[in-house]
């Protein structure tokens, strides 16, 4: 059976309307961690910030050198410095783009 188009349409406007919600939620909750980071407070370019969060993103997605603590994380112990290490470089990333 075939759907009609204004079905089709229908479907497609309601994800649209989850999508936008979706990405409201995850906004803000990016948001609320780089406050948190004290990323509110560094007056940057909207570029080199994006730039600074684009480089984030490449690490915890695995293009980066540096290794995750999450992911060879065996002990208790390495998880804080792995943390530490992870806003640390945030804020050092956006203080150098």
């Amino acid at each position: 059976m075939k759907k009609p188009s204004s079905k089709i349409r229908a479907e497609i406007a309601q994800l649209q309307e989850q999508l936008k919600l979706a990405e409201t939620r995850e906004a803000e909750r990016i948001g609320r961690i780089a406050l948190k980071a004290g990323l509110g407070e560094i007056e940057l370019e909207e570029t080199a910030l994006q730039a600074a969060f684009e480089d984030l993103a490449k690490r915890f997605r695995g293009g980066g050198t540096r290794s995750i603590g999450g992911r060879r994380a065996g002990a208790g112990e390495s998880n804080p410095p792995s943390t530490q290490n992870a806003s640390g470089a945030a804020q050092g990333g956006t203080g150098e783009a």
